[in-house]
């Protein structure tokens, strides 16, 4: 289910020799009106993309989230315009 706040993570998936290769594209937020905002590190060449909830790692290691990962200071509520 959708809520707000809730992290999504957004993938790109192509086609290989083996199977699908799933690239990390980037993240997405749910709005209080359960509207998205995607923040994408790369663009896919084919325009489409995949969203879905963000697994949860069980390591404790935090995820690779490109530059809007976590404590990098580019949260997307403090994101205002490129670096």
């Amino acid at each position: 289910m959708l809520t707000a706040g809730k992290r999504l993570a957004v993938f790109s998936i192509r086609e290989g020799k083996g199977g699908s290769i799933w690239v990390r594209a980037g993240s997405a937020f749910v709005n209080k009106d359960g509207s998205l905002n995607v923040l994408l590190d790369v663009l896919p060449l084919d325009g489409k993309l995949h969203v879905r909830e963000a697994a949860e790692r069980r390591d404790g290691a935090q995820p690779s989230g490109g530059r809007y990962a976590p404590g990098t200071g580019l949260e997307p509520e403090l994101v205002g315009s490129h670096p």
